[in-house]
């Protein structure tokens, strides 16, 4: 992939339409901003039980979006990512409805995991305790097929996303076949959606354990033959995380969006810059995305490995968010919400600082400058603040930030100030030519983060101080030395409104 910003987007929630739509908007008004675009689901279905990543046919692009051609279309304006989603598959799937009809008798009976498939002896209360949760309930759905009988299913999100046993033929040949409509597709790179779990093993936490390594290396390597490159979803410790991009081509820095608003919220550099020192390199960057700001990625570990934040510093920054956000994302979180995630807060970006746009900006800065591919989500490319109205209509904690964009209002929002800087922003980390050089990162004191990126004869510099808080990127161009951007500029009195809550 190219080293330049990313845009990540569900394609009907952005464009107002389908892929045509979505097409326009990027060769029209966004024209040369992004390189490359995160499509979020787009197959058949895009409005299940789970906004896409519940498919019924992950081979078929929703007719109400447009088809396959229509997404080689867009391959041609920008490098495109695409999830494979790789842990489940929905209940009213062919594959599933046949099982669920003939039971034993279906060639995809052994696709889908049960209990006894996993447990054969039976499970003690220590292997179920084990078992590595991202939601307070344990991973099992009893079923009632329609050919009578009840199982006992593995389901570690919902019960409408049957996990499969991606060891079965079965789940293999249907994984295969999603790569090669990836690869006809022009699709530059996939990202293995919640592979963390894909491998179920009695006695371990059944979460990147060792076979979960292997499997992923396998399913990389035919990828590769293919001439698509992949990125694993994990959301873990550091140490973890570090460990994890030494084995595989890309992963997510979701340490980053904490610590960036840590540092905001307390004036406290210092644990940014150390996970930035020791940050994988291979890393795609975000600060929002369509799941909510992951916390469990700064915590401590399961065995009490000290994370990259205190207990006492987590709870601070969760409930600095919710008081920033007037309560909003309290609404959208945990047993307020559908979304019972245990490890991140619903709220925009945006909404998280308490909509104080120059510090937004600071954040985009630090992400832009911090190694790795960067990411921006539609909703934060937009200034898009809650929607409390569709959390409210849906009760689905993580529509908060998934608004649907009408074109009026698309038009509109390109228009804002922070828009124009954020755009402003993304061309320069896309076209200064120190960005594929050497980085360097610094805290002369807790308040302040120097970063630094060098190749050859071109340099760049950000300076952030956390006292004001102020930021200034200056470094080489064509004619010498120059002041790229500063933030707030004094010119722009919104930017400098203090219309916000402390």
């Amino acid at each position: 992939m190219k080293n330049r910003v990313q845009l990540i987007a569900y394609v009907d929630r952005l464009s107002g339409g389908g892929f045509g739509d979505l097409n326009r908007l990027l060769a029209g008004p966004l024209a040369g901003v992004f390189g490359g675009a995160h499509l979020l689901p787009f197959f058949t279905p895009i409005d299940g039980a789970d906004a896409g990543f519940d498919p019924i046919d992950h081979t078929r692009v929703d007719a109400r979006l447009g088809t396959w051609k229509d997404v080689r279309a867009l391959a041609g304006t920008v490098e495109l990512v695409a999830d494979l989603i790789v842990n489940h598959i929905s209940v009213s799937s062919p594959q599933f409805l046949d099982f669920s009809e003939k039971g034993p008798d279906s060639p995809y009976a052994g696709m889908f995991l049960a209990f006894d498939r996993v447990f054969p002896k039976g499970a003690r209360e220590s292997d179920l305790l084990g078992i590595y949760r991202p939601r307070p309930s344990l991973p099992f759905s009893p079923v009632t097929l329609l050919s009578g009988g009840r199982k006992l299913l593995w389901t570690t999100f919902n019960p409408e996303q049957a996990d499969i046993d991606v060891r079965h033929p079965q789940s293999e040949a249907y994984l295969d076949s999603i790569l090669r409509a990836f690869q006809s597709a022009g699709i530059k790179m996939i990202r293995l959606d919640a592979v963390g779990y894909a491998i179920k093993k009695p006695g371990t936490s059944c979460f990147m354990i060792p076979e979960t390594f292997e499997f992923i290396a396998e399913l990389t390597g035919k990828a590769r033959t293919l001439g698509i490159e992949v990125l694993v979803e994990i959301h873990s410790h550091y140490l973890k995380q570090i460990e994890i991009a030494r084995r595989v081509d890309w992963v997510y820095d979701f340490a980053l969006p904490p610590l960036v608003l840590h540092a905001l919220f307390n004036g406290d550099c210092r644990p940014l810059a150390h996970w930035l020192a020791i940050s994988p390199r291979n890393a795609v960057t975000v600060l929002d995305t369509h799941d909510g700001i992951g916390v469990i990625d700064v915590g401590a570990d399961s065995d009490g490995t000290p994370g990259l934040l205190s207990p006492d510093e987590i709870d601070s920054l969760v409930e600095t968010i919710h008081r920033r956000s007037r309560g909003q994302s309290r609404k959208a979180t945990g047993a307020a919400a559908g979304n019972l995630d245990i490890y991140q807060v619903n709220c925009t970006f945006l909404d998280a600082l308490g909509g104080r746009e120059a510090d937004y900006l600071i954040a985009r800065a630090l992400q832009f400058f911090a190694p790795g591919i960067p990411q921006v989500y539609y909703v934060g490319l937009l200034g898009g603040t809650n929607d409390m109205e569709l959390l409210a209509r849906n009760g689905v904690g993580r529509d908060i930030n998934r608004h649907y964009y009408t074109n009026e209002e698309i038009e509109a929002a390109l228009k804002k100030p922070l828009v124009q800087k954020q755009m402003e922003l993304i061309r320069l980390r896309n076209t200064h030519p120190a960005f594929g050089g050497e980085f360097q990162v610094n805290s002369p004191a807790e308040d302040r983060i120097e970063m630094r990126w060098k190749l050859r004869e071109h340099r760049i510099e950000l300076q952030v101080d956390l006292s004001v808080p102020s930021a200034s990127i200056t470094g080489t161009s064509s004619t010498g030395e120059i002041q790229y951007l500063t933030i707030p500029d004094a010119s722009d009195t919104r930017l400098n409104s203090e219309e916000v809550l402390s």
